[in-house]
């Protein structure tokens, strides 16, 4: 993983995505339920709240992978979360996600970086099975290639 806190992309990023006050309470929340219930206890909960996101904000139905990458990224804008790009690969889809906000604190960067991509497994499996994805394919982050570029796996194990 690539340490690029003191890049001055990723400040101008925290700029625009991570407006002063909104962003501090729900990284707040979001270190205050990690740290009182665990961070493998609170991914159920986060995986849900991006779900829940899904549900209220559904993709258009999408007839090539263009189409969904593109409709995907409509979304990512209009929230400033950066966008993906789809590539399938042997064994399924992979969606890597650039520039995910990034929290101001070097020292919970991590932390919300590991929320955020659970948040964003919830929102990306809701929003592929809505499209016709199976019952049972699973969708997970594969790589962390920087705290602002990570990469999913959509896959039938």
């Amino acid at each position: 993983m690539t340490d690029n806190t003191a890049s001055p992309v990723l400040t101008w990023f925290q700029q625009q995505q991570t407006p002063a006050g909104w962003f501090d309470l729900l990284t707040i929340m979001v270190d205050g339920m990690v740290r009182n219930a665990g961070e493998i206890e609170s991914q159920p909960f986060l995986r849900q709240m991006g779900e829940r996101l899904a549900e209220a904000w559904p993709l258009p139905e999408s007839d090539t992978l263009g189409e969904l990458e593109t409709n995907m990224n409509r979304f990512l804008t209009l929230f400033q979360w950066g966008v993906i790009s789809l590539h399938t690969g042997e064994n399924g889809l992979l969606i890597r996600h650039q520039a995910l906000p990034v929290g101001r604190d070097p020292e919970q960067q991590m932390r919300w970086c590991n929320a955020f991509c659970t948040i964003l497994e919830g929102l990306y499996s809701c929003w592929l099975h809505a499209q016709g994805g199976g019952e049972h394919v699973v969708l997970q982050r594969e790589r962390l290639n920087s705290i602002s570029d990570v990469q999913f796996h959509y896959y039938h194990p």
